[in-house]
């Protein structure tokens, strides 16, 4: 069993993501995160870019203990000698100045107008200088993904015969495919003949959603040291997730042969952690540490797990710092999650009473999003309510209103085995509605109270609405809950008006009796 060495860049890379920007203070609180973490090495800065990423690696340095503190450096003599001042106090079994300098053919014509010796020549000066300050060197052949392969052989073995101890076989652009990095590793180890003396590092970006799979194959084709950061944030598109290339290499251990020091019950901690710093939201779908890695709604899914966890989830959520599985209750749920799910809040209803409530709440899952426990709460009481003999029910609720239209309900009823219809107009959508409630059940009740309260947040809230009536000295409370406020209202006041009907049923049986 191999084991992987992680580099984190997120205070380097992953901080030129833009809008990432980060402080020192921010950055030293990051840097504790990963040490508790357990990576191998943090890249905390590019020395000779800002007095903040100078600050920033002397104070990482000085201040947290475990992995090696790395600093990037241009192959320049100056970068190299201000990593140096950055990194002199720190231990020097804890220091790394990481050099780099670009290999492919589009680089050296374009961007530095040098030729392939001379940018040989620069990379094995610079690796020999930066190994003179430290013993601990890494050098990245930029944009070694479209570099010939013969030149960056070449190019490998003369820094590492130079001092490099890591040589980085970077993917700059995210232009490579997991096969075609395969092969680069297998070719550089195939072909320079002093690689065992170095560990070969990857550093992959996701332009095409390819880094993670990318660092993956490299670590298939011999790769000790995969460079990634938290969330996956960085230059454009960003960089090979650690979340995901660490939980990949854990899970599939069978596979891949090769393990991390990763402290994995630290990620979630670390993923909060960098959202907040940076703003920067991780998507609800983003493996390991998205909102929804975890959360199931499928009922086929959810019926499975409640069985046997294994059946649909090939990691634990306590693996990662999750304390849970989320069952989410939708409108793909079953009833077996349903029924445990209202088990856990306490509530235990008969087969028929369980098989109302569960039809109520397929209904409400067609109308709102998300369903929470506040909602789960009123479909229990709406089952408790549906106890009382309906004399009364609503079949159909039209409602026509707006500032130059006069409210009017039109409504449709069932009362008894029979079915009426009315409409009326009324000041309001509610009074419309109660008035034609009244034409056809003929009540001569009183409103003594209407209260309207939100059961969930959001535009898709439960609203639950609960009335007063009085007819003939008896009093009783109706109540009523619906995702539309005003058919919340008229199932209220129909349920109150069923109260009645079943107290004057008792009444007159009890007059007979007498």
């Amino acid at each position: 069993m191999r084991r992987i060495r992680i580099f984190d860049t997120t205070l380097r890379d992953g901080e030129q993501s833009p809008g990432a920007s980060m402080n020192v203070d921010e950055k030293v609180q990051v840097a504790r995160q990963l040490a508790r973490l357990g990576v191998d090495v943090i890249e905390a800065g590019f020395a000779i870019s800002s007095e903040g990423d100078f600050e920033s690696i002397k104070r990482i340095g000085a201040e947290v203990d475990g992995p090696v503190i790395a600093s990037l450096a241009r192959a320049k003599e100056a970068d190299i000698k201000k990593a140096w001042e950055a990194l002199r106090d720190i231990k020097e079994s804890k220091r790394r100045i990481h050099t780099f300098h670009s290999t492919s053919d589009i680089h050296l014509k374009h961007q530095f107008r040098i030729s392939r010796e001379e940018a040989l020549k620069r990379s094995v000066q610079m690796v020999g200088l930066a190994r003179s300050l430290v013993n601990d060197v890494e050098f990245s052949p930029m944009d070694a993904t479209r570099t010939e392969l013969p030149y960056l052989a070449e190019v490998v073995g003369a820094v590492i015969a130079a001092g490099a101890s890591t040589v980085n076989i970077p993917d700059t652009v995210g232009y490579t495919v997991p096969a075609e990095f395969f092969e680069i590793i297998k070719y550089l180890f195939n072909h320079v003949p002093n690689i065992a003396d170095a560990v070969i590092s990857v550093h992959c970006h996701n332009d095409l959603g390819l880094a993670v799979a990318n660092s993956l194959a490299a670590v298939s084709a011999g790769a000790g040291q995969v460079e990634c950061t938290i969330n996956g944030i960085g230059e454009r598109a960003g960089n090979c997730s650690m979340e995901e290339i660490v939980m990949a290499l854990r899970t599939r251990k069978d596979f891949f042969q090769a393990d991390t020091s990763v402290h994995s019950e630290e990620i979630m901690r670390s993923s909060r952690l960098i959202t907040k710093i940076t703003g920067i939201s991780v998507q609800p779908n983003k493996a390991i540490v998205g909102a929804n890695a975890f959360a199931h709604e499928s009922g086929i899914h959810q019926d499975g797990l409640l069985k046997e966890k294994a059946t649909y989830e090939i990691m634990r959520p306590e693996s990662v710092g999750l304390g849970s599985t989320r069952l989410v209750l939708g409108k793909h749920s079953g009833r077996h999650a349903f029924r445990t799910r209202l088990q856990e809040l306490g509530y235990s209803l008969p087969e028929e009473g369980m098989e109302s409530a569960f039809q109520r709440f397929k209904r409400l899952a067609d109308q709102k999003k998300d369903i929470y426990d506040e909602d789960l709460e009123v479909l229990v009481s709406e089952t408790e309510l549906s106890k009382t003999p309906e004399i009364y029910s609503v079949l159909e609720l039209h409602i026509s209103s707006g500032t130059s239209e006069a409210p009017t309900a039109r409504l449709k009823m069932k009362i008894g085995e029979a079915a009426a219809e009315h409409t009326s107009g009324g000041d309001g959508p509610v009074d419309a509605t109660y008035k034609a409630i009244a034409a056809l059940t003929r009540t001569g009740s009183t409103l003594q109270k209407f209260e309207v309260k939100s059961i969930t947040g959001g535009m898709d809230a439960i609203g639950e609405v609960f009335v007063t009536l009085e007819e003939d000295g008896r009093t009783v409370r109706g109540q009523g809950a619906d995702t539309d406020i005003i058919v919340a209202a008229a199932k209220a006041y129909v349920n109150a008006l069923n109260k009645l009907a079943a107290k004057k049923a008792q009444g007159n049986q009890l007059r007979s009796e007498l």
